[in-house]
């Protein structure tokens, strides 16, 4: 069961790149947010009606969600989507949020207690080098810019930052419940931004109202609890590393959908990148846990 839920957490988080790119092209990125959360919510009032999520009891559990929520959405997607926005190609924002995997090996290694074998440390780096081979075409460093450089490094910090926190201070917390007050949250937080920087101007269509439908319900919504759910079963190091993936699953779907081809050299970086993520993933426990799902 792990594997599968592994699996759709790689293909939802490697097509949000795609549907990211369309609904940007109809609002600027608070904006496009706000819509995002105001319509998860929208999505979220049914769900807890029919099944009543288990709400924080202390101030405490309420404050951790709150700052777990803002991280993972707020900070995260405003940063790497306003480094979009200011004409960062989407190689260069790939390729340094897709360090989310060694910043969280030095962390958990670091400051958490969790051993990291040679051969996973070894899996990690190679897996970065992957990804850098399947975004190479697309990395421009003359689009990059002082603003969009702070966007996405904000951003790999603040997903990193994220996945550590909830899984260290709320890591029973009822997902349902969670959903709920972090969307809220980064809601309250981004309008206003949207509304004295953007002026929350929106050209509504087709293509916008899809990419927020499918970001809401399979990204923020059920990608993330799927997140959430693998960090409290396996370790930190482990799940991060299917960070790695996403990107080699955009380049995939743009070629489906739009014909674009993936040159040799991309298609070495995929093999190298899985090979990273089965070194680092791989060992007789974490095989086990998944295999007795």
């Amino acid at each position: 069961m792990n594997a599968l839920l592994a699996w759709y957490f790689v293909a939802v988080w490697g097509s949000g790149y795609v549907a990211t790119k369309i609904g940007l092209q109809y609002a600027a990125p608070f904006t496009f947010l706000s819509l995002r959360f105001a319509f998860g919510l929208l999505c979220l009032l049914p769900i807890i009606l029919v099944w009543k999520p288990t709400w924080p009891r202390t101030r405490g559990e309420l404050g951790h969600l709150v700052v777990a929520g803002l991280l993972m959405h707020a900070v995260q997607l405003g940063g790497s989507h306003y480094a979009q926005y200011l004409g960062m190609s989407a190689g260069v924002a790939a390729l340094i949020i897709a360090c989310q995997p060694l910043v969280t090996a030095v962390v958990v290694s670091g400051w958490m207690g969790e051993k990291l074998a040679r051969r996973q440390w070894a899996g990690v780096f190679i897996g970065l080098a992957g990804v850098a081979l399947v975004v190479w075409h697309k990395i421009d460093i003359r689009e990059v810019t002082l603003g969009s450089l702070v966007g996405t490094l904000i951003a790999l910090a603040a997903v990193t930052t994220a996945t550590l926190y909830q899984r260290k201070f709320s890591p029973k917390a009822d997902l349902k419940a969670a959903a709920v007050i972090q969307f809220a949250a980064s809601l309250l937080v981004l309008v206003p931004l949207a509304v004295a920087v953007e002026g929350f101007r929106v050209t509504y269509s087709f293509q916008l109202l899809a990419s927020i439908a499918f970001l809401v319900i399979f990204a923020s919504i059920l990608a993330v609890s799927v997140l959430h759910l693998l960090m409290r079963q396996g370790e930190a190091t482990r799940v991060a590393s299917m960070m790695y993936l996403p990107p080699v699953f955009a380049v995939v779907v743009e070629a489906a959908l739009f014909g674009i081809v993936p040159s040799g050299l991309a298609l070495a970086g995929m093999a190298v990148t899985c090979a990273g993520v089965a070194m680092t993933v791989w060992s007789r426990r974490w095989r086990s846990s998944i295999s007795s799902s």
